[in-house]
């Protein structure tokens, strides 16, 4: 059982699976961090020799910004343009779609459910 950065990476998947369970790592990250490494990809979690393991959390340390500090940066990436009122920041208080889609349909996932309609 591999633990990373906080996160228990599930055993049976394949190691460059299972380092984008870290937030802030996705596929293209884990290949380089795998590559930097030289562990084979293809090696399950399960697997990895504890230094191997150990490898992989220095260099996600050394170079990576993930987790918690990550998810910190983004919010208050997100507080800074809502406080400057940039448009992006007056989209993000009304809870509507940041980046250019349209609403007059669609946006359900953003606005929430439709309010009630009245019938006559």
């Amino acid at each position: 059982m591999a633990r990373i950065a906080g996160i228990t990476l599930p055993s049976e998947k394949r190691i460059e699976i299972g380092l984008t369970y870290i937030f802030g790592i996705g596929r293209s990250k884990s290949i380089k961090i795998l590559q930097e490494a030289k562990i084979d990809k293809n090696k399950k979690v399960k697997d990895l020799s504890e230094d191997e393991i150990n490898k992989i959390r220095q260099i996600i340390e050394k170079r990576e910004k993930i987790e918690g500090d990550l998810r910190k940066e983004v919010s208050m990436d997100i507080k800074r343009l809502m406080d400057i009122g940039a448009y992006r920041g007056q989209r993000h208080k009304r809870r509507l779609p940041v980046r250019g889609q349209r609403t007059k349909t669609n946006a359900r996932t953003r606005k929430g459910p439709r309010g009630s309609r009245i019938k006559k």
